[in-house]
């Protein structure tokens, strides 16, 4: 009965000690429950700015904004074709397009074509059209020696001083000056011109659409104005000219200069010679660009292939390389 009693008592203390730890344990997750479930509710969440109010306003106005600027700027809206009642002739008859032998990658200008083509430009061209950014001493190691430039800048006189007494003298000129211009002021040239500005052709060839093709086309477009296309007088039809009228007639002709080298002064040669000259003078950099390319091109093949080298036969190896740990054994 005493076992049987110590027994007894053994086993409720147990099970009251069981019944103690469980309820304190789940008086504990209950505890935990309730502050997980307090701290939850009680943070707020965190606004998405991609989706907020704000930031659609925002990005509408900025986009409307823009537009505005685009169109107020160039008269039309971006991506969007100006609407009028105008034609395709307009805009000028698109032209075709040539194989220039400077067009390649690695092709450079025909230097004696552009001699040829300053020959035309200075006996047709000089008359109307100012070079205004290039300067006599750029001719040199392209198209003349040193000696011919001098003597034809030394045949053109121009203003400088102040002299000692303050006034301004004739001098021949000399590499540093710029190509002379055919009229001392705007005026001057819309006067003789009937109110027409002959633009200048230092950049002619960069500022028109189709480059090169298009001032080619442009001498060598000049017809007569088909059934129904009325032309005023003063003007000249060119299909490739915007609008069709253009103020300065046709130039080239047949034989109108002679070539030293023997070359045959046709329309389409003169005409060929003077675009490649004005393509030069708008990239007179052209050359030198395209040969410092090819090396840029060279040194960074020879740099690439040693990284590649040095990547697979010295890093490699080492990147790829697996460590073992052997620990000591125990002699106990």
């Amino acid at each position: 009965m005493l076992h049987s009693t110590s027994a007894s008592r053994v086993f409720l203390r147990s099970g009251a000690w069981t019944s103690v730890r469980t309820g304190a344990s789940s008086s504990t997750k209950r505890t935990a429950g309730a502050r997980f479930a307090s701290s939850t509710a009680g943070a707020a969440p965190l606004p998405n700015i991609f989706t907020s109010r704000a930031t659609l306003a925002a990005a509408t106005g900025l986009t409307v904004g823009s537009v505005a600027w685009y169109t107020h700027l160039y008269g039309q809206l971006p991506f969007v074709g100006s609407v009028s009642a105008s034609g395709l002739a307009d805009a000028g008859l698109h032209p075709p397009h040539y194989p220039w032998s400077h067009s390649g990658l690695l092709d450079s200008f025909d230097h004696a074509s552009i001699r040829r083509g300053y020959q035309v430009y200075r006996e047709v061209c000089a008359a109307c059209h100012s070079l205004d950014r290039i300067a006599w001493r750029n001719l040199v190691g392209v198209s003349h020696g040193v000696d011919e430039v001098k003597a034809m800048a030394e045949e053109v006189e121009y203003e400088d001083g102040p002299n000692d007494a303050g006034e301004m003298f004739q001098r021949p000129g000399k590499l540093a000056d710029y190509m002379p211009k055919p009229y001392p002021n705007e005026e001057a040239a819309r006067a003789g011109n009937g109110g027409a500005l002959p633009p200048d052709l230092s950049l002619i060839v960069k500022a028109r659409h189709g480059a090169a093709d298009y001032v080619f086309s442009l001498l060598t477009g000049y017809i007569d104005p088909p059934a129904g296309v009325h032309i005023r007088e003063g003007l000249n039809y060119n299909p490739y000219f915007p609008g069709g009228a253009i103020a300065m007639a046709r130039v080239l002709y047949d034989g109108l200069v002679d070539y030293p080298d023997g070359t045959p002064a046709t329309t389409t040669q003169m005409a060929k010679d003077v675009t490649t000259f004005l393509n030069w003078a708008a990239e007179p950099e052209h050359d030198e660009r395209k040969k410092i390319g090819l090396q840029a091109v060279i040194i960074f093949s020879v740099l690439t292939t040693l990284a590649l080298y040095t990547k697979r036969f010295k890093w490699t190896p080492l990147k790829n390389r697996k460590l073992f740990y052997n620990p000591p054994k125990d002699h106990h």
